[in-house]
């Protein structure tokens, strides 16, 4: 996959996390898990941008690495929230949590292929 059409797929799914969030509830623990999965989502499609013009690997790996932290973040908040009730749509969830899981191995792979050159 080209670093154009990642950069689109990382977008599209803090955009769906976005929308997703829009239609959550207004209780405290909603609230706060919902405003940190947003901040989670979006820091993974900004370091992306900014990793693909990185000033060398290490600073690309650096920005990746930062990525791949803030996506397992966002896992795990969508698993609590889902334990808990907060999202109702488990349909949308789940595509969420795969997308979610599938961005976690292209970035793995990403980060090791770099760390080998």
């Amino acid at each position: 996959m080209k670093p154009n059409q990642l950069e689109e797929r990382w977008i599209k799914f803090t955009v769906d996390i976005i929308l997703l969030c829009k239609r959550m509830g207004t209780s405290f623990a909603s609230e706060h898990l919902t405003k940190q999965l947003i901040r989670s989502s979006t820091s993974v499609a900004l370091n992306y941008g900014e990793a693909r013009s990185g000033e060398s690997i290490r600073d690309f790996l650096h920005k990746m690495k930062i990525s791949l932290k803030e996506l397992r973040e966002s896992y795990v908040n969508m698993k609590i929230q889902k334990g808990v009730g907060l999202i109702l749509n488990t349909k949308d969830l789940e595509t969420l949590l795969d997308e979610n899981n599938q961005l976690i191995s292209i970035f793995v792979t990403d980060i090791k292929t770099a760390s080998s050159k």
